[in-house]
């Protein structure tokens, strides 16, 4: 697989201003960013926005599906019918399993109790790409759907923009490049 070949990027997310600064939102506000920094324009399609973007001369479609978190996964069969393959997709998502900010690329695997991963896996499989964000682990366990439901703080919040805006930028321009 080349990696270039990535074109389609689904941040996973809630629709609506009560959810737009929560942990679980993270995916929303990474496609946002993208979209900004290379002039992509929302419009509206079906259950989802949609904006198309180059990114190093590549055409990449940015998804933000309108189902709700547990619901994402109906956005695919747009995405089958425009012959983009699973892994072809890049699905940037909130990981409690990482620490606040910390980020990664990944291929493949479980939803680890992702709601937004369980539906989209059930519509594709576990072979896509995901970009996985930080947002860290609440003490309790039980905590859970309240933690991800929760706006950051507002040092995180800070943090977030420099974060999105530095950081995954520069990550999206070498995975384009064929360097991770």
């Amino acid at each position: 697989m080349n990696n270039s070949q990535i074109k389609a990027i689904i941040g996973l997310g809630n629709p609506g201003n009560p959810y737009k600064n929560t942990r679980h939102n993270i995916g929303f506000r990474i496609v946002d960013a993208i979209a900004q920094e290379y002039n992509g324009i929302w419009r509206k399609k079906d259950n989802m926005e949609i904006a198309e973007i180059s990114i190093n001369s590549h055409k990449v479609m940015l998804i933000k599906p309108q189902t709700f978190m547990n619901s994402s996964g109906q956005v695919l069969p747009y995405l089958k019918k425009q012959g983009i393959n699973s892994d072809q997709i890049l699905v940037a998502h909130d990981e409690l399993e990482m620490s606040f900010g910390k980020m990664g690329l990944k291929f493949g695997g479980s939803a680890k109790g992702h709601n937004g991963l369980k539906s989209i896996i059930s519509q594709i499989g576990p072979d896509f790409w995901r970009l996985r964000f930080g947002i860290g682990r609440p003490e309790n366990k039980e905590d859970v759907p309240n933690y991800v439901l929760q706006n950051f703080d507002k040092s995180q919040d800070i943090n977030i923009v420099y974060l999105i805006n530095e950081s995954i930028v520069l990550t999206l321009n070498q995975f384009f490049n064929n360097k991770v």
